[in-house]
């Protein structure tokens, strides 16, 4: 199975301009770290990345939770309204809300985190 990470650059790079996103913003909606955001649109690292990154990414940029994966794979992404594929386990969905929980409070955590810099620097 070929994995085209170029593609999925070029669509992350298409949608944000399309939002007006900047990759920091990107980033705090997504709970994914600057970092990952910033080497998926440059299509430096082409490697393999937890689903969930994807999905992330996928849903901050207001696509179907499985966009980014079907353009991985060189499909045609679902619909928005689309039903997410099913698992076999029922414990994945709740790990999932759980993390998509833990990256919004991880996004939060950041956005204080910078405002309080900003006000120690106005101080200082």
């Amino acid at each position: 199975m070929t994995e085209d990470w170029s593609a999925v650059a070029e669509a992350i790079n298409a949608r944000a301009d399309e939002l007006a996103l900047k990759q920091k913003e990107l980033a705090e909606r997504s709970g994914v770290s600057l970092a990952i955001v910033r080497e998926m649109q440059q299509g430096r690292i082409q490697r393999r990345r937890n689903p969930r990154t994807l999905e992330a990414l996928s849903i901050a940029l207001d696509w179907h939770p499985q966009h980014l994966g079907a353009v991985l794979q060189g499909k045609t992404p679902p619909e928005v309204d689309s039903p997410v594929t099913a698992f076999d386990d029922p414990v994945i969905p709740l790990l999932n809300t759980i993390i998509r929980e833990l990256r919004g409070l991880r996004a939060q955590v950041g956005t204080l985190t910078s405002r309080l810099d900003e006000g120690a620097r106005r101080k200082g």
